[in-house]
């Protein structure tokens, strides 16, 4: 391997645990807004995961994206009315 081949592999290695970076971050964030939506629905895991993709699905928002609004909101923020009507919406038809 020579030195041009050693910093390419070295720059795809510094990406790759980038992207694992994120991912990890993501999952953390999806994680907690899950529970979030357990408590409030009174829900199974299971059905926590799938009221969230619900919402993300009815309001075109990625699923990291409302798991952030929703997070967010628990800690005192605001949830996008959008956002709130699906959520909404999906508890009432998980419950």
């Amino acid at each position: 391997m020579d030195g041009d081949e050693s910093v390419e592999s070295i720059a795809l290695l510094q990406a790759e645990v980038r992207q694992l970076h994120q991912a990890i971050a993501s999952h953390i964030v999806v994680d907690q807004a899950i529970g979030i939506v357990l408590v409030l629905g009174r829900l199974t895991p299971k059905q926590g995961w799938d009221v969230l993709k619900e919402v993300s699905q009815h309001t075109n928002t990625k699923l990291r994206e409302v798991a952030e609004q929703v997070v967010g909101w628990a800690n005192g923020g605001t949830l996008p009315e959008h956002t709130r009507g699906a959520l909404d919406a999906a508890l009432t038809r998980a419950r």
